[in-house]
């Protein structure tokens, strides 16, 4: 809406309280390591970088942040629109056995995630973690610090949160998305958006996760 034609109506607002507030944040699928060696993928919805700096919003009670904690490397692998499919695939599942029961409604156990999500897994260059093929960026990382999450009742009801600092070492990125050399090109590359449980583009909406409560 033109600037000047709110300017010119009266603006009402409304206090809410939202059960998550993702405005618009990119999806990424974090592959790490269990402890006998298999890979876990795990689809987030909360994560930021800042220069080679990423932090992952994870939850505690989940495989990945086990894996993390004892295993440094992962790879942060960026899909793209086409692969929401996939990524709503994973989105149930979880590589903890037994399920954590603050889970166990909505989640179920899947020890082979590649096969089950119809991905491939694709081997790093510096790191341990399989890449995710499909991906058309992959992040191989390192974690540099997990800080545990205090004092926010939402997240302790689902086990409590944590901010995994991963530092990137090494950035992949499928050909027909680099513009010349290493820059990728805004017209042609989009991420996979998580808007309030529903999945984006750039433009129309391409579907919703299982999670969605409208």
């Amino acid at each position: 809406m033109p600037t000047e034609t709110i300017k010119h109506r009266e603006i009402d607002f409304k206090t809410i309280t939202p059960s998550i507030l993702y405005f618009g944040n990119p999806v990424a699928i974090v592959s790490s390591i269990n402890s006998d060696g298999s890979p876990n993928l795990a689809p987030i919805s909360s994560f930021w970088g800042l220069g080679w700096t990423m932090v992952l919003g994870l939850l505690r009670d989940t495989q990945t942040l086990d894996n993390l904690q004892r295993q440094s490397d992962c790879v942060v692998n960026v899909p793209s629109p086409d692969l929401w499919e996939a990524v709503e695939r994973l989105a149930p599942l979880t590589g903890k056995n037994p399920v954590p029961s603050e889970k166990s409604a909505k989640f179920r156990f899947e020890r082979d995630k590649f096969v089950a999500a119809g991905l491939s897994p694709l081997a790093s260059e510096s790191v341990k973690a399989a890449r995710v093929k499909e991906c058309p960026v992959q992040l191989e990382a390192t974690v540099n610090h997990i800080h545990m999450l205090q004092g926010e009742p939402r997240l302790n009801k689902l086990g409590g949160g944590s901010a995994v600092e991963v530092r990137i070492l090494k950035v992949h990125v499928r050909s027909d998305f680099i513009l010349r050399e290493n820059y990728v090109n805004p017209e042609t590359w989009q991420p996979l958006i998580h808007n309030f449980r529903h999945y984006f583009g750039l433009g129309a909406e391409l579907g919703k996760t299982f999670r969605a409560e409208i």
